[in-house]
């Protein structure tokens, strides 16, 4: 089984495949009489094409079984789609370019103060969350067309993400992110 690494998520990084949301380097203003700061224009939201609507929807996400192997992909083509953790929890993103090579993979150690927003056409799996009952907000399209492709992997592509114990998994995505 092909192995993958681990990178942390970072704007740089994932910028093939998106937007990382987060409001680290972004100058808030203050709303509310000053009790409150607002973080503007976190990510662009993609969802127009074929009279497509914005569909704001909460998911909770289980942890799946470890080692985690990576066997589906999958994509949507009419829109982006943004997730953002609730709940502070680290969580993992896994993306590539073409699922029938392995080597255009990528993984990412995300914190539960990142979220981010997949570009219209970028391949990835589906919700990753290390820890069960994990909240999420997610922003993505609605309405005519088909939005959903998927594609599973030939056996001999399966990816191997995750160390062998969850309480690994966990430790490691948080030792992944400083």
């Amino acid at each position: 089984m092909i192995s993958l690494s681990i990178a942390p998520l970072t704007k740089a990084g994932f910028a093939p495949f998106g937007e990382v949301v987060e409001s680290a380097d972004v100058k808030p203003k203050l709303i509310n009489e000053g009790f409150a700061e607002r973080f503007d224009d976190l990510a662009q939201i993609d969802v127009a094409a074929e009279g497509g609507e914005v569909n704001i929807s909460l998911f909770t996400g289980a942890a799946r079984p470890v080692p985690l192997v990576i066997k589906l992909m999958e994509r949507h083509p009419l829109g982006s789609q943004l997730f953002m953790p609730l709940n502070g929890a680290p969580w993992l993103v896994v993306v590539c370019t073409d699922p029938d090579v392995p080597s255009s993979f990528r993984a990412f150690a995300a914190s539960g103060r990142q979220g981010v927003n997949y570009a219209r056409n970028c391949w990835h799996h589906p919700l990753l969350v290390v820890g069960d009952a994990s909240p999420f907000v997610v922003i993505d399209r609605k309405g005519p067309g088909s939005n959903l492709e998927e594609r599973w992997l030939e056996a001999a592509n399966w990816l191997r993400v995750a160390p062998d114990g969850a309480a690994d998994a966990k430790a490691d995505i948080m030792a992944k992110q400083g």
